[in-house]
């Protein structure tokens, strides 16, 4: 493999200084946070605007629905890699049991719904360049269909990278890969199990 050109290290840079600046963003501001950022900025500054902008794209109004029935368990948390084509997890693993209803987690609609790399995968695009994917899981909609919060979308398959029993849930924010607690609004009710 050939090694990275300066231009591909400076827009590695800058997506790695965006995707950052993204989550700082979304851990200290709130809807009426970033209001009030938008408004206060002063004329002819556009990095208050453009920094609220970014975070009320990236973060919902309201947090999304976990994917998968109570209780949440998060066996593998989100490693975001060190560079776009280096090792990390892109996501989380949440255990469940197989067969289990697998539901949208926010609004918007079916993008794909078929196999990849021998893994059954939906991906659900929520606008704003906001995309969620959820793996495996057997599709009961098609691409195409428009979707709300807690529709069904599939049961728990197999074929997953996790053990039997457990789906990998990632959010990309134009095509990058971002934790998806930012928009669960963390994790109130889940339970975070060691590695191993």
């Amino acid at each position: 493999m050939n090694a990275p050109t300066p231009v591909g290290r400076r827009r590695t840079a800058r997506r790695t200084a965006s995707l950052s600046i993204i989550a700082m963003l979304a851990l200290i501001a709130t809807g009426s946070a970033a209001s009030a950022a938008a408004s206060d900025h002063s004329p002819g500054s556009s990095t208050q605007a453009d920094a609220a902008d970014a975070s009320a794209r990236s973060v919902p109004a309201e947090p999304w629905r976990w994917p998968v029935p109570a209780p949440i368990r998060v066996v593998a948390p989100f490693r975001a890699p060190p560079t776009p084509f280096t090792a990390g997890h892109r996501g989380i693993d949440i255990a469940t049991e197989s067969a289990a209803s697998v539901t949208a987690p926010a609004p918007g609609v079916v993008s794909f719904a078929g196999m990849v790399a021998g893994r059954p995968v939906i991906a659900i695009d929520h606008g704003d360049g906001i995309v969620s994917a959820i793996e495996p899981v057997a599709a009961l909609v098609e691409a195409g269909a428009v979707v709300t919060s807690g529709d069904p979308i599939g049961t728990v398959s197999t074929g997953g990278h996790c053990a039997s029993g457990c789906v990998h849930f990632g959010v990309r924010v134009d095509g990058e890969y971002v934790s998806p607690y930012l928009f669960l609004g963390g994790l109130p009710r889940a339970v975070l199990l060691p590695s191993g």
